[in-house]
């Protein structure tokens, strides 16, 4: 049994959900999104438009593997049109800030050059100081892999602690050479 997946799901008032044959769709204030789920192998059950619980049709290996995870992405699915996803972004550095040109992200992170990052569709970005970027949108997923790539940009080293990371990340520091 997944203790994951047996917990009933929470719809807020203003989310709608509704199940198409195999697409659920979940509309809310921010934004929609569409999951595909097996209904061969899961049950999904909306009781009055308040709640939604997913069970296996039959107990098995896979079922077991897939119930929670099934589970967890309609969650996330209905947290982000409900209340949105978002990350802040720190640059630590002498010299190191962010700039928004329309679309682009414009990074200076100690190179020779600029790094214009482009911002893909269904992602905030606000850059509220030059060195802190607010990340926000309806994708939990998509959301962490904006974040992971600005961040592959110039991760945190350390000796210094410069580079990008996310707030209140504790980066783990070496002490520098002796004499």
């Amino acid at each position: 049994m997944s203790k994951i997946g047996k917990i009933n799901i929470a719809i807020p008032e203003k989310v709608k959900v509704i199940i198409s044959g195999n697409v659920l769709n979940i509309e809310g204030p921010l934004g929609k999104k569409s999951l595909n789920i097996d209904l061969n192998m899961f049950d999904l059950n909306i009781k009055d438009g308040k709640e939604v619980s997913i069970k296996p049709k039959k107990i098995n290996q896979e079922t077991k593997r897939l119930w929670g995870m099934n589970r967890s992405l309609v969650n996330n699915a209905i947290i982000g049109s409900y209340k949105g996803y978002e990350k802040i972004l720190e640059l630590v550095g002498v010299g190191y800030r962010a700039a928004l040109k329309g679309k682009i992200l414009n990074l200076q992170l100690g190179f020779s050059h600029d790094i214009n990052f482009d911002i893909p569709e269904g992602i905030k970005i606000a850059v509220e100081k030059q060195t802190t970027i607010k990340i926000s949108g309806v994708d939990k997923q998509q959301v962490g892999m904006v974040v992971s790539k600005i961040k592959s940009l110039r991760p945190p080293e350390p000796y210094k602690g410069k580079g990008i990371k996310e707030k209140d990340q504790y980066i783990i520091r070496k002490e520098g050479k002796k004499k």
